[in-house]
């Protein structure tokens, strides 16, 4: 990367045998001291959880174990109050039946933004349509991987509602999936974990044996390193470690599964990975689609990572990406057992973020999900899967693990003025940061002492549920649920208006909560320049203004950072703020049109500060025909400095700004 801004053990308990011959971990057996301080108060029986898994796993044959750790990596325990994940599933066991589960569901109200966001070509919108079902097609059939809680209620006897409502019927309804599965292999119901690994990689419904083999690899990585957390219902759950477990991987043959499409992917070996091409077609007068032959990353940078939510399901994603009429992505992640197909090669520019400044130097990921469901909850499956491919591309092109290069495309800048009300807003507040850089190994911690000039936004993920409307209509409030924004307002005082964005709102109107208004939101891993202090309240710089959010020292929201933070020069009353590094007008070559560099109607004041993400020189990727002939990268003398300047990044140029130490 360019420039002077710097980049970036559990004990193994005693196992003894539960009824049945079942091996347990001896932490099932025992009654918990007590749940973690964060467990809700008014949860009477926080093992209740812990002994209806032991239960199941007496009463079917199953290793405790080889139970928790299936769950975990679908739910990781957590019931969700018995609403259905973005694949329709339900419960700790994540149990599908998704005709069911998205009848309500709605997608977010998207907008008509040019996903390529560049004006050398006519606009392609990104209007997406909503499948009524997974397939996208009414009367298609429903695959198996998204129906398993039909089977679940015939091996069980019990009703298909309540193995969605009832953690304890879900839990046996899984217990019992799995017995029938180690059955079918012509298995004995072993007492040993490691006799399991075909029932488990059969258990995560793929229909190609290396995304079942990868499932299963992580449920096993699950059960060697053990896990404990409270749940979403105050539950204490435990999983013993066992470290020295070594499952038999070549049961994954014997399902009799297909070969995914491997073709030219680039994906580490850690993930299943397919490639599904987004068609390069040339399909009229000097139009085509749907994304850009380019030289990544030998003539052009490559330096951030977008994640998108799909808004619709993995079948009708799918298609979507395969129309040459419609955008693209580099990769979609399907919820439901964190599969991957690659689109775009990562030397060519996707047309996903909306901006070309960012398309042209990004890789984007879209995630099967539903911005405007906050109950319809994504996989651990899925992010782990997620977090091991963005750790891949970062490594490949040295991309520091932060949130000023790791971006949801809520947080990509609109290209001038005219488009900042249009950029899209997925995947939104319900997406957990926090726990997304654990796995990537990037936690939010504090770096620096208390009073220190920099914040890291992080609340409690589960703990933190503001009031947001929008998911069903403007006026009706979402269902509560945990998320990674906090609110941000004029004064230290929730009964203080919000921060008003003159970019979102020119008439100067007041920000409001609903689900896709960003005007007044900072999430989980954003970096601000603190500009004060009062009580419980912390005020950061914020669109060119402060912007108070609580913070009290017992359950903070943010912690304290080192950052390098920018000021303007001396002199000048304001400095101006862009959406893009684009190079000054003397760098263009001859047949490459100037591109203007358009001032954004927010303004970075004397006095104020902002965390800097990186350095970057002017750049723009001429890309205007379907021949790449012609194609050519301008990259000019003029440096850039990224910065936090609101709920999204945005660009100031170096010569107009200094570097200022922040305390610690």
């Amino acid at each position: 990367m360019n420039g002077s801004v710097p980049r970036r053990t559990r004990a193994t308990s005693r196992r003894v045998l539960g009824a049945g011959g079942v091996v347990a971990s001896a932490a099932l057996l025992l009654p918990l001291i007590a749940a973690d301080p964060s467990a809700p108060a008014e949860q009477p029986a926080s093992g209740a959880l812990q002994r209806e898994f032991a239960a199941a796993a007496r009463q079917y044959r199953v290793p405790a174990d080889v139970l928790l750790g299936v769950s975990y990596l679908q739910s990781r325990w957590d019931t969700h109050g018995g609403a259905p994940s973005v694949s329709g599933g339900y419960g700790p066991m994540h149990l599908t039946d998704v005709t069911t589960a998205l009848a309500g569901v709605r997608s977010a109200a998207q907008s008509t933004e040019d996903a390529r966001g560049d004006t050398s070509r006519p606009a392609r919108t990104t209007e997406r349509p909503v499948a009524a079902t997974p397939s996208g097609a009414t009367d298609a059939p429903v695959p198996a991987r998204l129906r398993t809680l039909e089977s679940a209620a015939r091996l069980t006897g019990l009703p298909a509602d309540t193995l969605r409502q009832s953690p304890e019927a879900n839990v046996r309804g899984g217990a019992a999936l799995l017995a029938a599965a180690q059955k079918d292999l012509g298995r004995p119901p072993s007492g040993d974990p490691a006799d399991w690994y075909g029932a488990v990689a059969r258990f995560s419904g793929a229909d190609d044996a290396a995304t079942a083999a990868v499932y299963a690899d992580d449920v096993f990585a699950v059960i060697k390193d053990g896990e404990r957390r409270t749940t979403d219902s105050g539950q204490r759950v435990t999983l013993a470690a066992t470290p020295g477990l070594t499952p038999d991987t070549s049961q994954v043959t014997r399902l009799g599964l297909r070969k995914a499409a491997t073709g030219p992917v680039e994906c580490p070996r850690t993930v299943a990975c397919e490639w599904i091409p987004a068609p390069y077609e040339e399909f009229g007068d000097g139009d085509y689609g749907n994304h850009d032959k380019a030289d990544r990353p030998a003539s052009q940078s490559v330096d951030s990572i977008v994640l998108h939510d799909t808004e619709g399901s993995w079948d009708t994603t799918i298609k979507l990406v395969q129309d040459p009429t419609y955008v693209s992505w580099h990769y979609t992640l399907r919820s439901s057992d964190g599969h991957v197909a690659q689109h775009v090669a990562l030397k060519d520019v996707a047309w996903h973020a909306g901006n070309w400044y960012t398309n042209a130097k990004s890789v984007g990921i879209e995630q099967e999900g539903f911005l405007v469901s906050p109950d319809a909850w994504f996989t651990e499956a899925m992010y782990r899967t997620s977090a091991r491919l963005v750790k891949y591309l970062a490594d490949r092109y040295d991309i520091p693990l932060d949130r000023q290069h790791i971006l949801g495309h809520d947080n990509v800048p609109g290209t001038t003025a005219t488009t900042i009300a249009g950029m899209h807003t997925d995947p939104g507040p319900y997406w957990d940061w926090a726990h997304y850089f654990q796995l990537l190994g990037k936690p939010f911690t504090a770096t620096a002492r208390a009073n220190s000039g920099v914040v890291t936004i992080r609340p409690d993920y589960a703990a933190n549920q503001p009031v947001y409307t929008g998911c069903v209509s403007a006026a009706e409030a979402c269902a509560p649920h945990g998320s990674a924004a906090v609110r941000l307002h004029t004064a230290p005082a929730e009964s203080a208006p919000l921060v008003k964005d003159i970019g979102l709102r020119p008439g100067g109107d007041e920000s409001t909560i609903d689900v896709n208004d960003g005007g007044a939101r900072a999430t989980t891993g954003q970096q601000y320049a603190v500009a004060g202090r009062q009580g419980d309240w912390t005020a950061i710089w914020y669109l060119g203004q402060k912007a108070w959010f609580n913070d009290p020292a017992r359950h903070p929201t943010a912690v304290h950072s080192k950052g390098t933070v920018l000021t303007p020069k001396p002199g000048p009353a304001e400095v101006p703020v862009y959406g893009r590094a684009y190079p000054e007008a003397s760098a263009y070559p001859a047949g490459v049109p100037v591109q203007a560099q358009a001032v954004f109607p927010y303004k970075l004041l004397a006095g104020q500060r902002y965390v800097v993400g990186d350095r970057v020189p002017g750049e723009y990727l001429y890309a205007p025909t379907f021949d790449t002939s012609v194609h050519r990268v301008v990259r000019g003398k003029e440096m850039y400095y990224e910065i936090q300047f609101g709920h999204r990044v945005a660009y100031v140029k170096a010569a107009d700004v200094r570097l200022v130490p922040a305390p610690r």
